[in-house]
């Protein structure tokens, strides 16, 4: 198994900037990629980003975040980040950090099979 925990999460205020960890431990073997999904109360879990794990660099994002965002890993900490600029209020969310073995559609929250339990995001305007 995959334990995956977050970090890093708070209250910011409109283009502000906030950079949330996710460590992994355990089986990690197994993993593809690390991503970052979202989800806000009432709304359905979405897809924010994802790096592949180990090896060379692969990314993917939203375009919701594209240009905003940066996904990046620090292997030797066995952590990946997540570095969010310009935030907006609709930004927030609980962030969840996943594993996934799989090597496309990492847009698809089926394809991850651990999830972290989560930290909160709120953007102030």
């Amino acid at each position: 198994q995959v334990q995956l925990v977050e970090s890093g999460g708070g209250l910011v205020q409109a283009g502000d900037s906030l950079k949330v960890s996710c460590v992994a431990s355990g089986r990690t073997f197994s993993t593809y990629a690390l991503g970052w999904f979202r989800q806000a109360p009432g709304k359905e879990r979405e897809f924010v980003t994802a790096i592949k794990w180990s090896g060379s660099i692969s990314t993917d994002y939203a375009d919701s975040v594209k240009g905003r965002f940066t996904i990046s890993r620090d292997s030797a900490k066995n952590t990946v980040y997540l570095q969010m600029n310009s935030l907006k209020p609709e930004d927030t969310a609980v962030y969840y950090c996943a594993s996934t073995p799989y090597g496309s559609r990492w847009y698809d929250p089926h394809k991850y099979d651990y999830w972290g339990q989560g930290t909160q995001v709120t953007v102030s305007s």
